[in-house]
């Protein structure tokens, strides 16, 4: 999946890291993997369903990106990466968009699992070749497996940390062995690989943060650059990959991306036409901000898109490293306190739900009270100190309010809890009552749009004498203080695939608390969910893995280690008029890269 930014690569990735079933497999060359069953598209297919394979190509798109960047390497922990530099680069398998996690060749035309599941093969399309014309060979992915291991994000170390050995078998043939058989996505994981050149890297850092531009396998090149303020992608004519099944039909025009420095702006720069497609996240712009002529007369289009997608978990996170916040008593106090249905009132136009799962929208949610299965895995920790008694009979739910904005029985509720937890008031003010020291943190964001919901919140906790500061940073400056850990509170995404899997050690397992970069932006250290975490990866089948899930599910939310936000189960997308795109959607409902530029309505719009 072709991504544009550190994060959103890793957004991409957690959607394409899935449970691997080699039920499906035969023991020879396959032409693609599956999760469970068959997969959808037979070898020897053409395209994907979901694509038009006559999609014309040409012409220019621009999109938007919030903040700046120094660097075309989307795959280190060091710079901010350019939106779009992911497009550079190729993978050895691609993602399909409509079927449950599966994979199909892209670079390589062929996998090959071992019948123990301790190895796999993959073996390369032999006219694949560099943006400098030189061919893709085995050693380059070999190198691109260590580069990856040793110099990028943390992430890649992780979910690698499995393969014992890697060997080229030949010039278009490598071969990854494992410490066992137990890690049954390692196959797939190992397919989402970007590749790059070893040529090219023994003359460039590849740890390098700077603009210098890398030669990829990929659809792009870059063009032009505006450093921290735009970058142009060019389509490469006659590309290796145009005709590979998987690819077909997708990339078909070049991509400007102009970066602008806050929400508003840039909304502002989408109504006067600077760039085509805007996915809106804000309700109070879906509500009242599309009302502009270009609108009403029909020049841009406005659509809620229905998918079919897991939405994950939008919350306020809390740092669990700061002391301040180790007492599951304060956590849950914190939630009592902020009044979501008065915010979705008055500030999201009614437009959202509460969220009360990290699997929200998926059969992966732990809902409900436990049934017999999940209560027969969940009984052998149910007297570890972290995880709590109610979740054993107890359906996990956020406090609710009447949405009056008089929040004063829950109030009273956290207000209880903080003293029991030793915080009581004196003076108006929240404080330690054993040492004095007063109950305040900072929220931190980089988007002026959420001031205004965090500023309804510290209203409730200032009620409770809890003094909160609200600052707003830059892009970059956010990004370098969440990964060196350095926040109180921040407003926070974690996303989820259909079939969850290595990346949850990422997000909640205790060895990346502390380290920097990783996605536990929490900090979370619970053994009984690194066990979990270890089980789901090893979940052999399909129910195997709901039960493990729901049980994962049900420790985050009972711990109260982030306050659930709230999540739209549409996405809400405007677009100038000059696009076409194919009647079947892929399971994101939108498709983007398989849309293609109509000339006629592009002419239309200019005149």
């Amino acid at each position: 999946m072709i991504t544009s930014h550190p994060r959103r690569f890793c957004k991409g990735l957690a959607l394409a890291l899935v449970l691997f079933s080699y039920s499906a497999l035969a023991e020879s060359a396959t032409h693609g993997i599956a999760t469970h069953g068959q997969l959808k598209y037979p070898d020897g297919f053409t395209h994907f369903d979901y694509v038009n394979p006559d999609a014309p190509k040409g012409g220019e798109v621009t999109l938007s990106s919030l903040g700046g960047f120094d660097s075309f390497n989307p795959y280190i922990i060091k710079g901010s990466a350019a939106p779009g530099s992911g497009m550079l680069h190729c993978s050895l398998m691609q993602e399909s968009g409509d079927e449950p996690s599966s994979l199909y060749g892209y670079l390589a035309t062929k996998i090959e699992v071992s019948e123990g599941r301790d190895s796999v093969a993959f073996t390369l399309n032999p006219d694949a070749q560099f943006s400098d014309g030189s061919p893709v060979t085995a050693e380059d992915v070999l190198f691109s497996f260590n580069a990856l291991v040793k110099k990028g994000a943390p992430l890649f170390g992780l979910y690698y940390r499995d393969v014992n050995d890697a060997k080229v078998l030949d010039k278009h043939k490598i071969q990854f062995s494992f410490k066992d058989g137990t890690n049954r996505e390692l196959p797939m994981i190992l397919g989402q690989m970007p590749i790059f050149s070893k040529a090219y890297y023994e003359k460039n850092k590849f740890e390098a943060a700077d603009l210098t531009v890398p030669i990829g396998c990929g659809p792009y090149t870059v063009a032009e650059v505006i450093p921290g303020s735009a970058v142009k992608y060019k389509r490469k004519e006659n590309w290796w990959g145009q005709k590979v099944p998987s690819q077909v039909g997708l990339y078909n025009f070049d991509i400007t991306y102009k970066n602008f420095r806050d929400q508003t702006v840039m909304f502002e720069a989408f109504k006067s036409g600077e760039y085509d497609f805007r996915s809106e996240n804000i309700a109070k712009n879906w509500a009242n901000g599309y009302k502009f002529h270009a609108v009403k007369d029909g020049r841009v289009i406005v659509e809620e898109v229905d998918h079919d997608l897991p939405v994950g978990m939008q919350s306020f996170t809390m740092n669990l490293r700061k002391p301040l916040f180790e007492d599951l008593r304060v956590r849950k106090a914190l939630n009592y306190a902020f009044d979501y249905e008065w915010a979705n009132e008055n500030l999201f136009h009614s437009a959202y739900a509460r969220t009360q799962s990290y699997f929200e929208n998926s059969d992966l949610a732990g809902n409900g009270t436990l049934d017999d299965d999940e209560f027969q895995y969940l009984v052998n920790f149910r007297y570890h100190k972290d995880v709590p008694d109610e979740l054993f009979s107890e359906s996990f739910s956020s406090p609710q309010t009447d949405g009056t904005g008089n929040n004063r029985n829950n109030l009273k509720k956290a207000d209880k809890l903080l003293r029991e937890a030793g915080w009581i008031v004196k003076n108006g003010k929240r404080v330690n009552e054993k040492t004095g020291q007063p109950f305040q943190f900072e929220f931190m964001t980089a988007d002026p749009a959420y001031e205004r919901i965090i500023l309804a919140f510290r209203r409730n906790l200032d009620r409770l004498g809890v003094d909160v500061a609200v600052r707003t940073v830059n892009p970059s400056q956010y990004m370098e203080r969440i990964e060196s850990h350095d926040f109180d509170m921040i407003m926070h995404v974690i996303p989820q695939s259909e079939t969850p899997g290595n990346e949850q050690r990422d997000f909640w397992g205790s060895g990346k608390a502390d380290t920097k970069g990783s996605r536990n932006v929490a900090g979370i250290k619970n053994p009984v969910v690194d066990e979990i975490i270890e089980d789901i990866i090893d979940a052999q089948t399909r129910e195997d893995l709901k039960v493990r899930t729901h049980a994962l599910d049900r420790i985050l939310l009972w711990n109260h280690y982030m306050i659930p936000g709230w999540h739209l189960g549409k996405s809400r997308v405007a677009y100038w008029d000059k696009f076409q795109m194919p009647a079947i959607k892929p399971k994101d409902g939108i498709g983007f890269t398989t849309w293609w530029i109509d000339p006629n309505k592009e002419k239309a719009l200019n005149n």
